[in-house]
């Protein structure tokens, strides 16, 4: 399959490292030829310098041939241009564009046709969304949900006080007293795929399989203790605090926004009227004490600097705030990231990547494709969720005599409304629902990739 990424910034990089690993056919545009030559150097790819909603520069990429175009330069407006441009030059080329601007949401999904879209993103509004769900469960670093939320994978740290810290897998039941299943194991960076043996060790990260309803069940059986958030301080005004607070704004959820820009902070009073904004530096001490920082709930760095969003979050957790989320625009060394223990880590352009790769992977695989991706383990593993038709194979037999890939887990499957943590004797039919995790260098595009 033909792909032109059009823009190579945070998501566009991203997609490139992403999708030129998985083998696909890919032709980058973007106006700095620094940038491309880069590229070039590090991935089998073309690359066109140019303006990527220029008819000739198009031309030049290949649109013609191309099946998708995937439009993810900063400015909202070139992104359409370029999805209108190539949809002219190509009916049937599908399109995807990253639109960012509040202004535009409802008239991206009014005018679809007429911009050519198949698909627009938004990495801000979705990095929002998952911040909201993490403040409903201040329990978890993260939360990845399945079957429309009836099934989650969850992220928990193992620290010294934890009641499973040096307990085996296998003994786990009688802890939680619920059933959940362990998928993956973060240690020293490295994920790990247990087995029952295992045995959990302080500063591990565990990613858990549960249904919905339990995860309340696994919390208060932890001793987790978690009370409903009240108070939210949020560092940084941009989109992300303006989606989140809107959000938020019928919650009863009391948010404090500080931004620097005296402008910005004039334009977020008259957008939330129910929101307190304080114009200052959100990393200095004294303003962050005198906002009550070791009184909030819930403290979210989101300014536009990672290396400032981290330590404010340290600082955060020295104040002893119950939660605390950091926004980061990039994850590459996660070995760094897991020494300095911060909580939950939210990344804009990894959500948004996971979204476009299930895209790119459902038009390959037009039937059979997953229905949901999620990246877990800091990158190292995928969770996805299948639909059992006709055509995959050993329908009816117990999982313990099925030889799978290897590293590769069934960590649920759905019957209708009933919900199953697999065990060996467990198996599936033709309309279930089946969840695996596995590595990020398997290659499972459908259920029957799962297998030897």
């Amino acid at each position: 399959m033909k792909i032109i990424v059009a823009g190579n910034g945070k998501v566009g990089a991203a997609l490139t490292r992403q999708l030129s690993a998985e083998g696909y056919d890919l032709t980058l545009i973007d106006s700095n030829l620094k940038v491309l030559e880069s590229s070039e150097e590090r991935y089998d790819i073309m690359v066109v310098q140019g303006n990527c909603a220029s008819m000739g520069v198009l031309m030049q990429a290949g649109v013609k041939e191309a099946d998708l175009l995937i439009a993810m330069t900063g400015a909202d407006e070139l992104n359409l241009l370029c999805c209108m441009t190539a949809h002219a030059l190509n009916e049937k080329i599908h399109t995807i564009a990253r639109v960012c601007n509040p202004e535009y949401m409802d008239q991206i999904f009014a005018m679809r046709e007429m911009f050519g879209l198949s698909m627009a993103v938004n990495p801000e509004r979705q990095a929002a969304v998952e911040i909201e769900r993490l403040l409903k469960y201040p329990g978890f670093l993260k939360r990845d949900t399945f079957t429309r939320g009836r099934v989650e994978i969850v992220e928990l740290r193992i620290d010294s006080r934890s009641k499973l810290c040096d307990v085996a897998l296998n003994d786990m039941y009688g802890i939680v007293k619920c059933k959940i299943l362990v998928c993956a194991v973060l240690r020293n960076g490295k994920a790990v795929a247990p087995n029952g043996n295992f045995v959990l060790r302080e500063g591990d990260r565990i990613f858990v399989t549960a249904f919905t309803n339990t995860l309340t069940v696994l919390l208060k059986n932890l001793g987790v203790i978690t009370h409903k958030t009240k108070r939210v301080i949020l560092c940084g005004g941009g989109r992300i605090s303006y989606y989140l607070a809107k959000q938020l704004e019928n919650s009863g959820i009391g948010l404090q926004i500080i931004e620097k820009d005296a402008g910005r902070c004039r334009q977020l009073a008259a957008q939330l009227p129910a929101a307190c904004i304080i114009q200052g530096d959100a990393s200095s001490q004294f303003l962050l004490e005198s906002e009550g920082i070791s009184d909030c709930d819930a403290l979210v760095t989101m300014t536009g600097l990672d290396e400032l969003n981290m330590i404010i979050s340290l600082y955060g957790t020295s104040c002893n705030v119950p939660q605390v989320i950091t926004k980061l625009g990039h994850m590459e060394n996660t070995s760094i990231l897991g020494s300095m223990s911060l909580d939950s880590v939210i990344s804009p352009k990894e959500l948004c990547c996971n979204t476009i790769v299930q895209y790119v992977r459902a038009m390959e695989n037009q039937t059979g494709a997953a229905l949901t991706v999620h990246t877990i383990a800091d990158g190292q593993a995928e969770a996805m969720e299948f639909l059992v038709d006709e055509k995959t194979r050993h329908c009816g037999k117990a999982l313990k005599t099925l030889r799978l890939k290897k590293d590769v887990l069934v960590v649920c499957i759905a019957k209708g409304a009933r919900m199953e943590i697999p065990n060996g004797d467990s198996y599936f039919n033709i309309g279930d629902i089946v969840y695996i995790v596995t590595g990020r260098d398997k290659s499972i595009y459908q259920l029957n990739d799962i297998f030897e």
